[in-house]
């Protein structure tokens, strides 16, 4: 074999031609603390990415996810809102007053279809009414999760899917993807996507006590298709012990409780490419 034909090696080559998927490709920017410093340890930009897609997987919901997010919640919707789309049981408005988070701002919505769960994510990010937003959502093809992807940037706004485990096989261009196990009273994070090399180990977190004693979702029946930020002072929700629902949610909309609320779209403007937020 002449010299000519004779292959390279990587040493070979110029070291600023090269990259390596397994390093990073200058400075990250800068995240939002997660509250975990173990955590930020290992997240490039030392937190939770701006205005990025973040998908967490559980084998099923309530051991402890949304203890992971508390510290962001708690900081972050100090004049915009907290969005939950879709979760999967009803949000208890004690556990989450006596953790920190602003009752009055937080946004839950509650749709009728995974169709419909996926067009109110859209809605709140493009909204730019929010500080953050929490979904939860059992099926998301590649062309959905590139369209959130796409408004979370535009927004810059950090949107954090919760899926089911299973869905941790397929691709996703989320830049962090998180699978969330219970390890004996603690919550283990896999770290199997970021920017960067892949971690070997899990990062333990502690979950909040207020969050373990009291569950943030109750099981109990939520009205579809409705949405309603909570009103009431998060102390006299905490005196009650009272699921959201009867506490602070009413069966239909009223103009005295209700200030702002993303409207149910009909089967048309649903489907429509590049329907505008319809926030009332």
């Amino acid at each position: 074999m002449s010299a000519a034909s004779a292959p390279l090696s990587l040493a070979d080559l110029p070291g600023d031609l090269v990259w390596r998927g397994r390093r990073f490709n200058g400075t990250p920017p800068q995240g939002h603390p997660t509250g975990h410093g173990a955590l930020d340890a290992v997240l490039p930009g030392g937190g939770w990415p701006t205005g990025a897609l973040i998908e967490l997987f559980t084998a099923r919901p309530g051991i402890g996810e949304l203890s992971l997010l508390l510290p962001m919640m708690r900081r972050c919707t100090a004049d915009r809102w907290l969005g939950w789309v879709a979760p999967p049981r009803q949000p208890y408005a004690p556990a989450l007053a006596a953790a920190g988070v602003p009752l009055e701002r937080l946004l839950w919505v509650a749709p009728a279809s995974p169709a419909e769960a996926l067009w109110a994510t859209r809605q709140c990010l493009a909204s730019g009414g929010c500080s953050m937003v929490l979904s939860w959502l059992g099926k998301a093809d590649m062309a959905a999760l590139r369209r959130l992807q796409l408004a979370a940037e535009e927004s810059r706004t950090p949107l954090f899917l919760f899926r089911p485990a299973s869905a941790a096989q397929q691709p996703s261009p989320a830049v962090l993807r998180l699978r969330l196990e219970d390890a004996h009273g603690q919550l283990a994070v896999h770290v199997f996507k970021r920017r960067g090399p892949l971690l070997d180990e899990p990062v333990l977190i502690q979950p909040r006590p207020p969050i373990d004693a009291r569950p943030a979702l109750v099981a109990a029946p939520v009205p579809r298709a409705q949405v309603h930020p909570i009103r009431q002072p998060a102390t006299a929700l905490a005196k009650q012990h009272l699921p959201v629902q009867q506490a602070a949610v009413s069966s239909t909309p009223s103009p005295t409780l209700v200030t702002h609320a993303v409207v149910r779209p009909d089967p048309a403007r649903a489907r429509a490419p590049g329907d505008p937020a319809r926030i009332a």
